[in-house]
């Protein structure tokens, strides 16, 4: 399935008959561990291409919605008229922004993520994330971790391959502009290339303990997704840093209140 400009999940769209007979989510999550397994399966063979990753995107998100999720997702078209290759940066609150963004994103332009290392190293998504050639940051080491991305992405940029980066440090369903690093707009900066905001409400997954992965479903929440303008970078970028917050922090309260009214 390629998106153009915009998708909303149709209304006519129902929950699997499963997902409503079967308790503790086992219908979602055994069809997680299905599609996760395949690919996981295709990417060790080294056959896990661009194409594979796009199509396990979509698997992704046709089962959120079969499972009850409503997605939202719009703005598209600016990554459509957006120089390429760009940063693209995001508000980061749970698995689905991960898992759907390779289908909507890919199939415009070359991409991959700045990502911690613990979701290589894991067996449930580490090889597919292996395969996707990731920057990889420990986060244990704020200054190693910026040099390592302004190097690698700047290299990466220059290839042609676009860069997603979550500046927070980890998933959060509340969105902290104070923890929200400069570190996306930095690599633009230093590349010459554009960035580009995603203001996203994953909050339909919520993040499970121990395994994040395996949280609970709330269907009253929809998956609101939403790409802004591009923006060139001018000066030391702080400007074009604060843009990207209230970008992010103006849809959400936004939806927000839809979500409470």
């Amino acid at each position: 399935m390629i998106i153009k400009d915009s998708y909303f999940t149709p209304p006519e769209t129902r929950r699997h008959l499963l997902d409503r007979l079967l308790p503790f989510l086992a219908y979602f999550r055994i069809r997680l561990l299905i599609i996760t397994r395949k690919a996981s399966k295709i990417a060790l063979q080294g056959k896990y291409t661009d194409e594979e990753w796009v199509r396990s995107s979509d698997e992704m998100l046709h089962l959120m919605e079969r499972a009850g999720g409503k997605f939202r997702i719009t703005g598209l078209e600016n990554l459509h008229k957006a120089k390429k290759p760009l940063v693209i940066v995001s508000n980061h609150m749970s698995t689905v922004e991960t898992l759907v963004f390779p289908g909507l994103i890919r199939p415009i332009t070359p991409v991959t993520f700045v990502v911690k290392d613990s979701l290589v190293k894991g067996n449930f998504f580490g090889p597919v994330m292996r395969s996707r050639n990731p920057i990889v940051v420990s986060r244990k080491n704020s200054r190693e971790d910026l040099i390592h991305v302004l190097t690698k992405g700047r290299e990466f940029l220059e290839k042609g391959l676009t860069i997603v980066i979550f500046p927070q440090s980890t998933r959060q369903v509340i969105f902290n502009p104070e923890e929200f690093n400069s570190l996306g707009v930095k690599l633009a900066a230093k590349a010459g290339v554009q960035v580009l905001p995603v203001a996203i409400k994953t909050d339909f997954w919520k993040n499970g303990k121990p395994i994040k992965e395996f949280g609970r479903l709330d269907r009253k929440q929809p998956v609101c997704i939403k790409f802004g303008e591009p923006m060139d970078i001018i000066g030391n970028g702080k400007e074009a840093n604060e843009a990207v917050i209230r970008f992010i922090q103006t849809n959400l309260d936004a939806w927000n209140s839809e979500t409470r009214d």
